[in-house]
């Protein structure tokens, strides 16, 4: 990950790139549409969704239940993916989720569009139908601050699924998480601002922004925020196995021989840490 140095595109380099009368980029900036292109690839979740679920099952999933699911741009992903899948996303924030039916689920063909359900409701909650899969990522469930409330979520994660399912979540981890920093990487014509505010070594609590950077030199600040516990992977896979998982399996990223990830996640009970890193970890309901 590119680390920038704060306060680069500064005051004095946005009053240069605004002419007289022009509107700053940023003004007019969708925040929902930049994340999707800065921090989503659900073309390759689904790819390890499916692959993951054959290995286990030795047959494809049909439903997948995308909990936090934002915009639902990982559940329109899935529903393309093939003729058999169904989706449905639930989020408790009904802006996302009507920006999502507006850009994403309206503008699928009309036999994909019908397999797809944007859902407002809470993740905690036990939904009347049963998932093959079922997900939370882009570190979405770190929002449960205490043991009690994650393994009630875990609970409920593993109710939602059918009698043999797969809950899939991604994780964080590395010394740079502990740490307060500011991380960029350009992004077509615009920068992302990853933003780690602050982090308390007792609570393992973290305040974190997206920002975004255009090249006028304008600025959307704190267009995300999100306030987490940073969980360890060994905690998430013990209370994974309090909430009834059959097995915790941690996914781990291959090395491209650069010192970066090559996008292919093997299941590994052991790894050598890395300054970040990022993994799946799925828990197994045989």
């Amino acid at each position: 990950m590119a680390r920038g140095k704060k306060g680069s595109g500064g005051s004095g380099a946005r009053r240069r790139g605004r002419g007289k009368g022009r509107v700053p980029l940023a003004r007019g900036a969708d925040r929902y549409a930049l994340y999707q292109k800065s921090v989503q690839e659900p073309t390759a979740d689904v790819r390890f969704f499916r692959r993951t679920f054959r290995q286990e099952f030795g047959r494809p999933p049909i439903i997948m239940r995308e909990d936090f699911c934002g915009t639902g741009y990982l559940s329109c992903t899935w529903a393309a993916a093939s003729r058999e899948h169904i989706a449905f996303g639930v989020d408790i924030d009904p802006e996302p989720l009507a920006w999502g039916e507006e850009h994403n689920r309206a503008r699928l063909p009309d036999g994909v569009r019908e397999r797809v359900e944007l859902l407002e409701g809470n993740a905690l909650e036990v939904h009347r139908r049963k998932a093959d899969i079922v997900c939370a990522l882009n570190f979405s469930w770190f929002c449960f601050l205490t043991r009690e409330e994650l393994l009630r979520y875990f609970r409920a994660a593993r109710a939602n699924l059918k009698r043999q399912g797969l809950f899939i979540l991604d994780i964080e981890g590395g010394p740079e998480v502990q740490t307060v920093l500011e991380e960029t990487r350009k992004v077509g014509k615009f920068t992302y601002v990853w933003d780690q505010s602050s982090f308390d070594g007792i609570g393992n609590r973290t305040l974190c922004h997206i920002h975004f950077r255009f090249p006028d030199g304008s600025v959307l600040r704190k267009a995300f925020r999100y306030d987490w516990r940073v969980w360890s992977l060994p905690e998430m896979r013990d209370v994974l196995l309090e909430a009834g998982f059959d097995r915790a399996e941690a996914y781990w990223e291959g090395d491209n021989g650069r010192g970066g990830g090559n996008g292919v996640f093997s299941r590994r009970e052991k790894a050598e840490n890395s300054e970040a890193w990022v993994a799946y970890v799925v828990g197994v309901k045989e």
